[in-house]
């Protein structure tokens, strides 16, 4: 059975992007999805993991002074990736009707960090792209202590740390993708999480 985000936490998360442009979440997904990914991605990194690259289309490489993450697109016909897959659908569709954002598509990877990987600050969309408008990490890390490292970090548009996540498993960070620079500090221990972002299809939306 899918589980379900209710009408009350889509109230929540859709008046902090109205109010902030981000919000952290600690109970939106089960335990028991959190786990079976946390699972999945232990089973598959050293098989089906690739070093991720920066840059799009014709301009991607792989830069690891950038970024030196390995990453595995989820699969919709994995039952696994469906049940988180569906629960972002929800969240889609959720904030669609109260936002009018025109989100029509979502796309995500697990991204693995061994010890001493990193991601520099970055924007996840170009000011003006329309293409990525709302960014997601999800965290799939238990017993996670602070001197291991590896958090996230949101910066405001005049690049002052808002935020510093420990990406404690069942933790779950949505932001839009063109206001909010952010980097993943070196982390001590391998350090696992889902990256995601929704898409529009077209430069209006009535966000």
């Amino acid at each position: 059975m899918v589980s379900q985000v209710s009408e009350a936490m889509l109230d929540v998360i859709a008046d902090a992007l109205v109010d902030k442009g981000y919000i952290l979440l600690s109970d939106i997904i089960p335990d028991y999805v959190s786990l079976a990914l946390l699972e999945k991605v232990q089973a598959q990194r050293d098989i089906d993991f690739k070093q991720a690259a920066v840059g799009r289309g014709l301009e991607q490489q792989i830069n690891p002074d950038i970024r030196s993450d390995k990453i595995s697109w989820l699969d919709n016909q994995d039952p696994i990736d469906r049940e988180y897959l569906s629960m972002m659908s929800q969240l889609k569709d959720g904030l669609n009707r109260r936002l009018f954002m025109g989100l029509f598509d979502f796309e995500s990877h697990y991204a693995v960090y061994e010890p001493g990987a990193f991601y520099k600050k970055h924007l996840d969309a170009l000011h003006g792209s329309q293409n990525r408008i709302l960014s997601t990490v999800f965290f799939l890390n238990s017993d996670w202590q602070e001197n291991d490292g590896g958090e996230l970090i949101i910066y405001d548009e005049s690049d002052l740390a808002l935020e510093v996540v420990n990406p404690k498993i069942g933790t779950l960070v949505l932001f839009l993708s063109e206001r909010f620079p952010h980097e993943v500090r070196p982390t001590m221990k391998t350090r696992n999480s889902i990256a995601g972002w929704f898409r529009v299809s077209h430069a209006n939306h009535g966000f």
